[in-house]
C-alpha cells in the first residue's frame, strides 16, 4: 500500500491523475461573483500535488498529456466540421489575421523583454511558450536549440541538457497563461458592458449567415415563370433552394415537378442568404406572412422531423432518394451536428442527420422507415473513424514542412494534425461514406476526458520544479509571462470588439484557438454556456499552431545568431 500511495509506479500514476482530476473537478463547480474556473482547477490541483512531493511517472504523464489533448482536438473536430468551411468562408479570413496578429504581437513583447532587460532570450522563448500555453512550441524550440548547439560543436549530451532548461520558464509561465486569457476575457466582459446571453440569442435567431437554412415567402409576380412546371423552372433557372408548399387561392398544395405556376401564386421556398436575390429576382417579392400561415390553410399537410439511422444512407445524394417523387414527401431541410443545412439536391447524407419533410402523415411515415428514424440505432458510437482518423492525425502531424533557410523542419504535431484531419472527415465523410456520427452527450464525454487528462498531467508535471524556479530568480518570469500572455490580448480584444465587431463568442474562440489554449476554451463553454466558439476556435487552431511552432523556432535560431 505504501506504493501505491508515494510510489511512481502505473497504479500510483493512476491514482495521482484520478485524484486530481476529481478533485480539480468538484472545484469548478464553485463560483465566485458567477466566475468559475471550471475544469482549469484540474491543472492547479496538479501543481500542488505535484509541489509537495507525490510524483507520477513521467513517461506515463507524457503518454497522458498527449493523448488527452488529442481526444480534446478531435472531439472538436467532428462538431465543428459539418460547419467548418461555411465559418471560414464567412470570416475565417479576418479571424485568421487577428489570430496571425495576436501571434506576432506576442513575439514582438518577448523580443523587448529580452531586450530591455538582459534575460537570455532562449529562456524568454520558454517563457513565452508557456505564456501562450504552446507545448508543441517548447518542444521544437529544444529541438533547434540541439541542433543548432550541436551544429556549433557542443556535445549532444550537454546540448539537451541546457535546451531543457527551457522547460523551467515554460512550467513557471504555463499557470499565468491560462489565468492571464481567462482575466482578459472577464476584464474585456466587463469593460464592454457584453451582455452574453444577449448576444448568444443574437447569434441564435440571426438569420444571415450564408449556408444556413432561411424560409421566404414570396408572390409569384415574373411573366417569364407563368404557365410553367416547377421541374421546368428548376432546370433553366437552378438555384439552391427548395420550394416547401404553394399556395393557390386559399389552397394549400404540395409542390410537384408538374405544378404549374400562375400569377398570384405564393410560394414557400427555404434556401440559403446568398440565394434571397436571385430568388427575389425568380418569383417575386417576399410577402408579410408566418409559416403559421400556411399551417392554418394546411388540411391534408404536415411537418415533421425524421432521423436517419441507416448507415448504409452515409454517402447517399439526397436527390437519389426520390422522396419528392416516390412519396410526395419535401424535405426542406437537413440538420446536421446542430447546423441547419438547406436540402440541396446533391447534399450528402450521414447517420444521424435530421430531415425536416412536408407532406401527408402517411408519407412522411414511409419517408422515416426508409431512412431508419430509430433512436435507439443512435446510441451505438461508430469508434472505427475516430481511432483510424486519429492514426491519420498522428501521421499527418508528423509531416515535416520545410522552409528554406530554417535548419529544422516545422511539423503541426500530436494537437494540429489531428485537428485538421477530424474537421476534414467531419465535412467530407458522409461523401465517402464514413458515419462519423457521434450523440453529443458521448462527444463532450470524449471532449472532457481528453481535457482533464491533459491538465492533470500538465500540473503533475509542472508541479516538481515550480516553487524553486521562481525562488530562483523565476519570479521574473512570472511577469514576463504575464506581460507576453495579456498585452497582446488585451489590443487583439480590443480590435476585434471595436473595429472588427466581432461577437463575444467568436472572441472567445479567437482568443483561445490563438494561444492554442484548450483549457481557456473549456472555461469559455462551461461559464458562458454555448459551444459556438469552438468552431472560431477551430478557425484559428491550426494556422496558429503552426506560427506559434514557427516563431519559437525562429526565436531560437536569432539567439545563437
Amino acid at each position: 500500500m505504501k506504493d501505491l500511495f508515494l510510489g511512481q509506479g502505473v497504479a500510483h500514476t493512476i491514482l495521482l491523475l484520478a485524484f486530481v482530476i476529481g478533485v480539480g473537478i468538484y472545484l469548478g463547480r464553485f463560483k465566485v461573483k458567477g466566475v468559475s474556473l471550471g475544469s482549469t482547477w484540474i491543472l492547479f490541483v496538479g501543481i500542488l500535488v505535484s509541489h509537495f512531493g507525490f510524483r507520477a511517472d513521467s513517461e506515463i504523464l507524457h503518454f497522458v498529456k498527449e493523448f488527452g489533448l488529442i481526444l480534446f482536438v478531435f472531439s472538436i473536430g467532428l462538431q465543428v466540421g459539418p460547419g467548418f468551411f461555411h465559418s471560414f468562408k464567412s470570416g475565417g479570413v479576418k479571424m485568421n489575421l487577428l489570430a496571425a496578429m495576436n501571434i506576432l504581437l506576442a513575439v514582438a513583447v518577448t523580443w523587448v523583454i529580452s531586450a530591455t532587460t538582459g534575460e537570455d532570450l532562449r529562456t524568454m522563448v520558454g517563457v513565452m511558450s508557456g505564456a501562450v500555453t504552446n507545448t508543441p512550441g517548447l518542444g521544437a524550440a529544444q529541438q533547434t536549440f540541439v541542433d543548432v548547439a550541436s551544429a556549433g560543436g557542443l556535445d549532444p549530451v550537454e546540448a539537451s541538457r541546457a535546451a531543457s532548461g527551457l522547460a523551467s520558464g515554460y512550467a513557471v509561465a504555463y499557470p499565468i497563461g491560462v489565468i492571464g486569457v481567462i482575466a482578459v476575457l472577464i476584464l474585456g466582459k466587463s469593460l464592454f458592458k457584453i451582455d452574453a446571453a444577449k448576444e448568444l440569442s443574437e447569434l441564435e435567431s440571426r438569420e444571415d449567415n450564408a449556408g444556413q437554412a432561411r424560409r421566404m415567402h414570396l408572390a409569384v409576380e415574373n411573366p417569364a415563370i407563368f404557365g410553367k412546371k416547377l421541374y421546368d423552372i428548376l432546370r433553366e433557372f437552378g438555384g439552391d433552394f427548395v420550394v416547401s408548399r404553394i399556395m393557390k387561392g386559399e389552397e394549400v398544395v404540395f409542390p410537384t415537378g408538374d405544378t404549374v405556376l400562375e400569377e398570384g401564386d405564393k410560394v414557400l421556398v427555404v434556401t440559403s442568404q446568398d440565394e434571397v436575390d436571385k430568388l427575389r429576382i425568380l418569383f417575386g417579392q417576399e410577402v408579410p406572412m408566418h409559416v403559421g400561415d400556411w399551417v392554418e390553410k394546411d388540411h391534408h399537410l404536415v411537418t415533421r422531423r425524421v432521423t436517419v439511422t441507416k448507415s448504409s444512407l452515409t454517402g447517399k445524394k439526397l436527390k437519389n432518394l426520390h422522396f419528392r417523387g416516390a412519396y410526395e414527401v419535401s424535405v426542406t431541410r437537413v440538420i446536421r451536428a446542430g447546423v441547419e443545412l438547406v436540402a440541396r439536391p446533391d447534399l450528402y447524407l450521414q447517420m444521424g442527420d435530421a430531415l425536416i419533410c412536408v407532406g401527408a402523415e402517411e408519407n412522411i411515415q414511409r419517408v422515416a422507415e426508409t431512412v431508419g428514424n430509430s433512436s435507439g440505432a443512435l446510441d451505438k458510437p461508430n469508434l472505427v473513424p475516430i481511432f483510424l482518423g486519429i492514426v491519420v492525425g498522428i501521421i499527418f502531424g508528423s509531416l515535416p514542412i520545410r522552409f528554406p533557410g530554417i535548419p529544422q523542419a516545422i511539423k503541426l504535431g500530436l494537437a494540429g494534425g489531428p485537428l485538421i484531419i477530424a474537421i476534414l472527415i467531419g465535412h467530407f465523410g458522409p461523401r465517402y461514406k464514413i458515419t462519423t456520427y457521434t450523440t453529443m452527450s458521448a462527444n463532450l464525454m470524449i471532449r472532457e476526458i481528453g481535457i482533464s487528462l491533459f491538465l492533470a498531467a500538465v500540473g503533475l508535471g509542472a508541479g516538481e520544479n515550480f516553487v524553486s524556479s521562481i525562488v530562483n530568480g523565476g519570479y521574473w518570469w512570472i511577469l514576463y509571462g504575464a506581460l507576453i500572455t495579456i498585452v497582446p490580448l488585451c489590443i487583439t480584444f480590443v480590435i476585434a470588439r471595436v473595429f472588427a465587431h466581432l461577437n463575444f463568442y467568436q472572441i472567445c474562440g479567437l482568443i483561445s484557438g490563438s494561444c492554442t489554449n484548450p483549457p481557456v476554451l473549456a472555461f469559455a463553454q462551461g461559464m458562458y454556456g454555448s459551444d459556438y466558439s469552438s468552431v472560431n476556435y477551430a478557425t484559428v487552431y491550426p494556422l496558429s499552431m503552426f506560427l506559434r511552432v514557427l516563431v519559437a523556432q525562429l526565436l531560437i535560431l536569432i539567439s545563437f545568431a
